[in-house]
């Protein structure tokens, strides 16, 4: 399965000192990625995902928001350096799961 959406990225408040970016995937994709990983999980409740945004593609994971009812995806440093990305911008992304 793959999505692809834009979302804006944000700063996570329990750990702003740190700068933990993430992007917010959209609710309903989220809602079926969860009926598809039909209890799959790993540690926290994630999914191995492959991560396109712009010329970067990395393999990491989703993990279910608290909340909104979807799932979160984080940035790395070296991705937001390459991609030349801050808090706030709206970035283009494509997530592809990985063990459905």
């Amino acid at each position: 399965m793959r999505v692809e959406f834009e979302s804006e990225l944000w700063i996570w408040d329990a750990r702003r000192d740190e700068s933990w970016t993430f992007v917010s995937l959209p609710v309903d994709a989220s809602e079926e990625i969860r009926h598809r990983a039909g209890g799959l999980r790993r540690g926290f409740g994630s999914l191995r995902v492959r991560v396109a945004v712009g010329a970067t593609v990395w393999t990491t994971s989703i993990f279910p928001g608290s909340g909104r009812g979807a799932y979160v995806l984080p940035v790395k440093r070296a991705v937001r350096t390459a991609e030349s990305l801050a808090a706030g911008d709206v970035v283009s992304v494509a997530v592809e799961l990985l063990d459905l």
